[in-house]
């Protein structure tokens, strides 16, 4: 979202007030993951298969960006760009904080954690009208709320993050990518891990994100960027968020309101697989072949089983112009046990535990990120990429 951050976005984070990682559930069969793919054939801001299919756009002030600045609703629009409908994001300044506004929109239930994150997206190297030179911010992200400063369970994935004239002390046109581990608004501290690509990527691009295993790794057009591991790897559930907002008032050109766009043609999620960029790209033409324009039946539990793309007329439901959207698919979940689940046991070296099993370590109740064998040296309170501590 930004590495000068100031304040966490306000309407997203207002709405996201769930729990943070689910706890396993107590039936024996594990739900399956889920895979999310919008392909934004929505008619407009308004159409109500958008909020049906969980999408909600940001009309109320705060951070990041110019302080002062406004984010519209009217921002985001879904026209039609190089023949395909599109999520279009629209930023504008006159050079002064009252003509200023941002644009940006959320899946902000949270349940998206680890596994493959794709989406193509046409970033702008000049505004489509007014003079150049704003440090503008063209992003796809993952974010969860800030419960305090310097909350260790913090989580935030910034996939891409395109200044194309530059900001944060760089000349543009320049690309990020930054895993955070936590941040202070007032004064400013962050902790994060972050790399960068100088060079323009306007145009149509690919970007991909896959989370497991400890290791976020970013990808352009399939060429891997960046590899982030450590700390910063997420510790909870997280929205998927696009927006594009400016930086700061600086770098203008010349006078008048300059008007920026970033589109998106789609989004696609699956939960819990870690899909190479080929896999991931033949998962989308696949739900694009079989006309599938919206799908959706990601679970929040991060102990589900990773399953496989759902078949098409099964799990998926579709929205056009000329047809009005069906209810979203009822998400699965795990049916409850008949039997009062056991107490948790102590954790020991040595043993192979399944993704989700709740253990006790030092009187501390702690829960398995995902499989694995434990090793001396690797317990629960010092490895957060393999347990999450439960309060």
């Amino acid at each position: 979202m930004g590495l000068s951050r100031k304040l966490l976005v306000g309407a997203s984070a207002a709405a996201l007030t769930a729990a943070g990682v689910a706890l396993a559930p107590t039936s024996d069969a594990a739900a399956t993951c889920g895979v999310l793919f919008d392909d934004f054939a929505y008619t407009s801001r308004t159409d109500p298969a958008l909020r049906q299919h969980g999408w909600s756009i940001r009309g109320t002030a705060g951070g990041p960006g110019v302080p002062g600045a406004a984010w519209r609703a009217d921002n985001v629009s879904f026209p039609t760009v190089d023949g395909e409908r599109v999520a279009q994001l629209t930023a504008r300044t006159d050079g002064t904080a009252a003509g200023t506004s941002h644009a940006e929109f959320s899946l902000g239930e949270r349940r998206f954690f680890e596994g493959t994150y794709l989406a193509r997206i046409k970033f702008a190297d000049t505004p489509v009208s007014g003079p150049d030179g704003d440090h503008v911010n063209q992003t796809f992200y993952t974010i969860s709320p800030l419960a305090a400063p310097r909350d260790p369970q913090y989580s935030e994935l910034d996939f891409s993050e395109y200044l194309p004239n530059g900001g944060w002390g760089e000349a543009g046109p320049i690309n990020y990518q930054t895993t955070w581990y936590t941040y202070v608004a007032e004064p400013w501290y962050a902790d994060n891990k972050s790399s960068k690509q100088p060079g323009s990527i306007a145009g149509w691009h690919d970007v991909m994100a896959t989370v497991g295993g400890g290791h976020v790794r970013y990808y352009i057009d399939g060429v891997l960027v960046a590899d982030h591991s450590g700390k910063v790897y997420p510790r909870q559930n997280m929205s998927i968020d696009f927006n594009q907002w400016f930086i700061d008032l600086t770098g203008r050109s010349g006078r008048g309101t300059s008007v920026w766009q970033e589109s998106v043609d789609y989004v696609f999620h699956a939960k819990r697989q870690t899909l190479t960029p080929a896999q991931a790209s033949a998962r989308v033409a696949g739900l694009r072949g079989a006309g599938t324009t919206h799908t959706d039946n990601v679970v929040a539990a991060n102990d589900c089983e990773a399953g496989a793309t759902p078949v098409p007329g099964k799990s998926t439901s579709a929205t056009s112009p000329s047809r009005p959207a069906a209810a979203p698919p009822a998400r699965p979940s795990a049916a409850p046990s008949s039997k009062a689940p056991a107490a948790p046991a102590t954790w020991a070296a040595g043993v192979t535990y399944r993704a989700g099993q709740v253990v006790t370590y030092q009187g501390v109740r702690y829960q398995s990120r995902r499989a694995h064998k434990s090793v001396t040296g690797q317990t629960p309170s010092r490895s957060r990429t393999l347990w999450q501590r439960l309060r």
